[in-house]
């Protein structure tokens, strides 16, 4: 943090009440296979009651940015219906409001957004028009808590064109990330995408900084770059290919490291994008002390979810008593004689009688019949599992009609199943 200590509560009150927050929000997120079929990434469900968007949202709400838009494009009915309906509490008269902006068609009236430089260039007459002093560009598929006011003070106090967030990973697991090489101030020298011999950070022989695809533009200087991205011809109009590189030699490009402040290591941050990714980081939530605490009444998660009653466990006999251990069993959920083990269980779940669910993952408005046995699962939502279905024991028999992942979690669909469905939400 800067030394002249210019993070007072309102100065930052002040730079986050000035800054807008642009959330991409269009991708598919094909690695994770049938999930992203009818949806958008930032659109699927996580941790038993929340979208994935819903995290960083809630870090612009809890952080005092409320000058949000949220850039759509893929298969956005699902994510538009979530945001309508739970994330309309904001109020118009204080400037406050969380837009939905789908692709302006810039360029010609069948032009998409070609890229994510792309995607905030074909809004800059709605952002010119709104006049920020900031502009935080997000991820919309991310997992993480973080106080973007925090980044803000840091940004200015280090008199910064471009901040990019950056989280610490292994030189193995920094092949997958845009990486920055930074001196000893944490001035960026270089930004590569995928490197194949990852920069190290100062002082380190086994880390690297990647970038967490969070940015801080002094808004100006990024509508001028935009601008120029927009009239180069070879452009993929992309920030970590084109953008970032572009500019770290002319002007002053920050990392700023997402570390805790009182421990000073790495915050938690997980990109779920893959099955075995988002299976790990919802198991991570059943742990006694997980890493990211949704119970933190100092920063709430805020999302939308409909009224449901509270989860009932019915039967208790010998082979037939409804329990649930070391799992976690969200509203309208039923466990009728049944046994769920080391789970998590999303609404309106019902778990008939003699089955047994283990180290799964039950997203709404499923049932699974009698005398079922599933296992390092994920059932997507609106499955009907038949009576006496067996998940996750031989995956030669599973790989014949469901999706198996590298790490062998098993992901079944309704269609898998035989079941029809034109969209989900």
């Amino acid at each position: 943090m800067p030394s002249s200590n210019p993070n007072t509560d309102q100065f930052v009150s002040h730079l986050t009440r000035n800054t807008i927050a642009l959330i991409l929000a269009g991708g598919r997120g094909s690695r994770l296979k049938n999930m992203t079929d009818w949806r958008a990434k930032p659109a699927v469900p996580f941790g038993g009651k929340f979208r994935i968007i819903d995290f960083p949202l809630s870090n612009c709400m809890n952080s005092g940015i409320r000058k949000i838009g949220v850039l759509t494009q893929y298969k956005s009915d699902s994510l538009i219906r979530h945001i309508q309906q739970g994330w309309g509490f904001l109020r118009g008269e204080f400037g406050e409001y969380v837009d939905l902006m789908p692709a302006q068609q810039r360029h010609s009236e069948d032009s998409w957004y070609r890229g994510t430089a792309d995607a905030i260039f074909q809004n800059i007459d709605i952002l010119r028009s709104r006049d920020p002093e900031h502009i935080l560009v997000l991820a919309g598929d991310h997992i993480y808590k973080m106080d973007y006011g925090a980044m803000l003070a840091d940004h200015v106090a280090k008199r910064a064109d471009l901040t990019i967030g950056c989280i610490e990973v292994s030189l193995k697991e920094a092949s997958a990330f845009g990486v920055m090489d930074v001196d000893d101030y944490r001035r960026v020298k270089a930004f590569v995408e995928k490197p194949e011999h990852p920069p190290v950070m100062p002082g380190r022989t086994d880390t690297a900084l990647a970038s967490m695809g969070i940015y801080i533009f002094n808004a100006k200087f990024l509508f001028e770059q935009l601008l120029k991205d927009a009239d180069t011809k070879d452009s993929t109009h992309d920030f970590g290919h084109d953008i970032i590189p572009a500019v770290i030699d002319k002007y002053v490009v920050n990392a700023y490291p997402f570390l805790n402040l009182q421990s000073g290591a790495q915050s938690y941050w997980r990109d779920v994008g893959t099955i075995d990714a988002y299976w790990s980081a919802n198991m991570e939530l059943i742990g006694v002390r997980p890493d990211l605490n949704l119970y933190d009444k100092t920063w709430p998660i805020w999302t939308y979810q409909e009224q449901t009653p509270p989860a009932k466990f019915v039967f208790d006999e010998d082979e037939r008593r409804g329990v649930a251990i070391d799992s976690m069993v969200s509203g309208g959920s039923v466990v009728s004689g049944a046994t769920v083990r080391h789970s998590l269980l999303f609404s309106n779940v019902r778990v008939n009688s003699y089955s047994v669910i283990k180290d799964s993952i039950v997203l709404p408005d499923v049932n699974i019949g009698r005398h079922c046995r599933i296992t390092k699962a994920i059932i997507e939502k609106g499955c009907d599992i038949p009576e006496g279905t067996i998940i996750g024991e031989n995956h030669e028999e599973d790989a014949e009609r469901y999706e198996i992942s590298a790490g062998g979690v098993v992901l079944v669909t309704p269609e898998m199943l035989g079941a029809r469905r034109h969209y989900v939400r």
